[in-house]
């Protein structure tokens, strides 16, 4: 191998290890922003879990201003959020099977859309907007809007019981909604 074949080779290595380093800082310092959690439940049938980013408030306005209404959100910060069940499962009276989702909403001041879509996303957006595409939508359904006094600084998911069903419960804000899973 000759000196300049040498140099080209040390070159583009170089610029490959400087563009995975730049990769993996910008990774890293998102994730400060907005942390991974897991919410999970496990009880009787069920045996759910969903991955998301969790990010905060920080004084903003969220609802109708940084997650706009009647637009799709990829429902956290990051990478899309992912639903798992490991059995079949009813949604407001419609069916989902067994698997893993991708989890997004449309969020709106008194009702939102909720949809579980076939497909699994690298990130939650591209330059054009929400990664999701709708022609993978397993199941939609639309639940209301509940206004609660306690203000939510980090966009939360977690599962909730109640005498019928498990609810899954997404709040941010003084804004929750509840999917009631049977």
């Amino acid at each position: 191998m000759n000196k300049v074949t040498k140099i080209i080779l040390i070159v583009i290595v170089s610029l490959l290890a400087l563009g995975w380093g730049g990769y993996q800082f910008l990774i890293y310092s998102t994730k400060q922003h907005s942390p991974e959690e897991i919410a999970s439940y496990q009880k009787s049938n069920y045996d759910l879990e969903v991955f998301y980013n969790r990010p905060y408030k920080k004084g903003r306005e969220i609802f109708g201003s940084l997650v706009r209404f009647n637009s799709v959100w990829r429902t956290g910060a990051n990478e899309a959020t992912t639903f798992e069940t490991q059995s079949d499962l009813t949604i407001e009276g419609k069916s989902l099977k067994a698997g893993k989702y991708t989890l997004w909403t449309v969020p709106g001041p008194d009702s939102w859309k909720v949809i579980f879509n076939d497909k699994q996303y690298p990130w939650g957006v591209t330059s054009n907007g929400p990664s999701r595409e709708q022609e993978y939508d397993a199941l939609v359904v639309e639940v209301p809007v509940e206004t609660i006094e306690e203000t939510i600084e980090q966009f939360t998911i977690d599962f909730e019981e109640d005498s019928n069903s498990v609810l899954l419960t997404l709040a941010w804000d003084q804004t929750k909604i509840s999917v009631p899973i049977n």
